[in-house]
């Protein structure tokens, strides 16, 4: 009688079908879930989005030192810089603004990389910040509407996909 007992006494648990059965599923849900959130356009957008940061800093540092010294640090010139990382006169600029106190001391190495990205334009009373998006969201967006001058660009650009057209500041 004893051993009858044990033979109808249920085990808990789950079999192994069910167990991989279950696994496949999550995978599937994996798969899917990763192709819909596209790991690369999230690290561009983030990358973006650093960028664009760097470059309102940029932009309002400026603008507060031209309110301080009622001038731009170039003067009554007008400037264009392809590249902030590769000119050295600009640096000479944005270290004028580091000794007003309008950008942190370490803002080079806070910036890093970023700033071979970024393309300034100038003149005597106002300035033009931009950068080229690598995303598509920020290349969608409604200030990607400017060419490499940072002058308003007719045709593809206005909300367009474009890969040259820019984000701006001014």
């Amino acid at each position: 009688m004893k051993k009858a007992r044990l033979a109808f006494k249920k085990i808990k648990g789950f079999t192994l079908i069910e167990l991989l059965i279950v696994i496949a599923l999550l995978g599937a849900l994996a798969v899917g879930l990763l192709a819909a959130l596209d790991p690369f356009e999230q690290l561009k957008k983030g990358t973006d989005t650093g960028v664009r940061n760097t470059v309102s800093e940029i932009q309002g540092a400026f603008i507060r030192y031209y309110a301080i010294k009622n001038e731009m640090p170039w003067g009554l010139s007008t400037t264009s810089i392809s590249s902030l990382a590769s000119d050295g006169t600009f640096t000479g600029y944005i270290n004028s603004v580091i000794a007003t106190g309008e950008l942190k001391q370490d803002f080079f190495k806070l910036a890093g990389n970023q700033l071979s990205s970024i393309n300034v334009m100038g003149s005597p009373e106002s300035m033009t910040v931009c950068f080229q998006p690598k995303s598509k969201s920020f290349r969608s967006d409604y200030n990607t509407k400017y060419d490499s001058t940072g002058a308003e660009a007719t045709g593809s650009c206005p909300n367009g996909n474009s890969s040259s057209c820019y984000w701006c500041v001014r």
